[in-house]
């Protein structure tokens, strides 16, 4: 992995081994899709979807990808959560490398958050 802090989120993915590498673009993509008028930046050292304020982090870690979409995002969906049986904390959930992307789930989460800092929740 390179040393250097990535600035950009092409830069972060960059950085990660090929298998997780794709699963971070397939995250991107969706979160994309959810939240088109978005920008894209590195905060807290992880990639960063923004729009009016920070919508979802997203990062790599040993053994799931991480998503963070901040407290109100994690209360909205944290039953969905245990039905999967994810791990989860106040603002973040696991999303373990052994087990296949919840695409759709990740999508609606991202679109949650862009309706709450749009006023629309």
């Amino acid at each position: 992995m390179d040393a250097r802090e990535p600035v950009t989120i092409d830069e972060y993915i960059a950085q990660q081994p090929p298998r997780t590498r794709e699963r971070l673009e397939q995250v991107r993509r969706v979160i994309r899709e959810a939240a088109p008028l978005a920008t894209e930046k590195i905060s807290w050292r992880m990639p960063t979807f923004h729009q009016k304020e920070n919508l979802i982090h997203f990062a790599a870690f040993k053994r799931h990808i991480g998503l963070f979409p901040g407290a109100d995002g994690i209360e909205a969906f944290r039953e969905r959560f245990n039905a999967a049986g994810y791990h989860w904390s106040k603002g973040g959930v696991q999303l373990p490398d052994d087990q296949p992307l919840p695409l759709d789930l990740v999508r609606e989460i991202a679109a949650y958050r862009v309706a709450v800092v749009e006023g629309r929740r």
